[in-house]
């Protein structure tokens, strides 16, 4: 058993290296064992299309049902629907097999339990569950069960739909969202025009990570050529939103959450929101404006969805596209909805083309996406903190160390911390003036550069200092 695939947040690994089927089967022991455990004995399970899930699939239900648990089998889903699942079917556990936006050759698992995310040291307990081979025994059952319409008929009934149709396109990205939200639109009066929507998990268009500007040029392009208001484009596993409106541009996570977390202020005034520390401070910014209440938090789904139900948040996001719904929804990252929940904005706006006019109210400050240099597993946190160390010394900031570090000036920000998912170090930068831009990427890119000759690493080539277009 590999130690590495257990993440912060979920399971995840090389699929024909990593999980392996007796590691799987093994797993299904230990999470079968788990809700036994908790007297519950039903658990919903999901995979993705990706070409290794049947396997991983076939092997983790073998797990499962020697435990004696009840399997709601919901077949081939994206992710959201998967935690839908838990809710309707009145379960609260369950698991994804998915490899969300990562490479097709990867794959991992979601794991809900009681209604609860795992993540940290329940993964960490996990593991060491396995290690020591403490599984019960039993004979479980195994039920097929739709979940699509159930699921369709949810979301529909959670929207206030305005009287404006308008022509979308939705990349799909070829994976498990792309037909379930062209269907939802589609019900909804909306004129959609598919791009990548069929399954394919070799993901032969693009990869699917939409937060990567150039996997974003046929859905622009798309856009165009239709006159269509906007471009939605999922990842893999529909969790994560990245949209492109009429003019080409594009809009993250965090730029969506404000536009999103507006709409809702003018319903629920004084509402909170919560953003990860990858995040434009113009969220903070706008949202405090519009009389919200805003809290920074660390990455990941699991961290953000507990700290909005801790603090009553109405929405939580991501830069990364990520968007948390707890205003008429269910309070997990649901792209296909979030999606429908901006979609509804824009029915309720008269002008032509609103959402170009609604972006054309955002800050109009210069960014970097994230950035991600390669760095091993091993060394990663190592590189980090001895950077910090560096970095703390700079005269005139406020450093931030909730996820990583976060440097603050006047007139910028950066970030530099580990991924969770990948062996690679997440940078991010922002500047009321490109200058200062450039100035302050330079300046973490330097010390970062020197971090890693004081602690004997291969430099890794830095991402080319260009502002992205939008």
């Amino acid at each position: 058993m590999n130690r590495s695939v257990f993440r912060a947040y979920d399971i995840r690994g090389v699929a024909d290296r990593d999980l392996t089927d007796d590691f799987v089967v093994d797993l299904g022991r230990a999470l079968g064992t788990q809700v036994r455990r908790r007297s519950e004995g039903v658990l919903a399970l999901g995979r993705d299309c990706r070409v290794h899930s049947p396997r991983l699939h076939q092997a983790l239900l073998s797990g499962l049902l020697s435990t004696g648990v009840r399997v709601l089998d919901v077949g081939i889903v994206a992710s959201p629907l998967l935690y839908f699942a838990t809710h309707h079917l009145g379960c609260g556990s369950g698991v994804e097999i998915t490899g969300s936006h990562n490479p097709a050759s990867d794959n991992g698992f979601k794991i809900l339990l009681a209604g609860a995310s795992l993540h940290g040291e329940a993964l960490a307990a996990l593991h060491d569950q396995i290690v020591a081979r403490d599984f019960v025994c039993g004979i479980g059952q195994h039920q097929a069960v739709d979940i699509v319409a159930p699921y369709l008929d949810f979301v529909r009934q959670r929207l206030c739909l305005g009287p404006r149709r308008f022509r979308i396109v939705i990349d799909g990205g070829n994976g498990t969202g792309g037909a379930v939200a062209v269907a939802l639109l589609r019900s909804l009066g909306f004129d959609v025009t598919p791009l990548y929507c069929e399954m394919d998990g070799r993901f032969p268009h693009h990869p699917p990570d939409p937060t990567v500007p150039e996997h974003l040029a046929a859905l622009k392009a798309e856009v165009a050529r239709t006159d269509a208001e906007l471009g939605l484009a999922f990842d893999g596993d529909a969790d994560r939103l990245v949209v492109v409106d009429s003019r080409g541009r594009i809009l993250w996570g965090d730029e969506l959450l404000i536009l999103l977390g507006r709409a809702i202020l003018q319903h629920e005034p004084g509402a909170r929101f919560v953003c990860e520390v990858k995040c434009s401070q113009a969220v903070h910014d706008e949202l405090t404006a519009a009389g919200g209440q805003v809290l920074m938090w660390r990455v990941g789904h699991s961290e953000l969805r507990t700290k909005m139900q801790e603090i009553g948040a109405a929405l939580a996001g991501e830069m990364s596209g990520h968007l948390f719904f707890a205003h008429r929804y269910l309070g997990y990252d649901d792209a296909i909805y979030a999606a429908a929940r901006l979609i509804e904005l824009l029915s309720d706006d008269p002008r032509p083309q609103a959402l170009a006019a609604q972006v054309d109210t955002l800050p109009r400050l210069h960014r970097t996406p994230e950035i991600r240099i390669p760095v091993a597993d091993a060394a990663k946190e190592a590189l980090v903190q001895h950077a910090a160390a560096m970095l703390r010394r700079t005269p005139g900031v406020e450093i931030s160390e909730l996820d990583g570090i976060r440097i603050h000036w006047p007139d910028a920000w950066a970030l530099l911390r580990a991924s969770n998912t990948q062996a690679a170090l997440v940078l991010r930068f922002e500047a009321t003036h490109a200058k200062r831009l450039s100035e302050v990427r330079t300046q973490v890119e330097r010390v970062l550069m020197q971090s890693q000759a004081a602690l004997s690493l291969t430099p890794s080539p830095l991402t080319p200092s260009d502002e992205p277009k939008r």
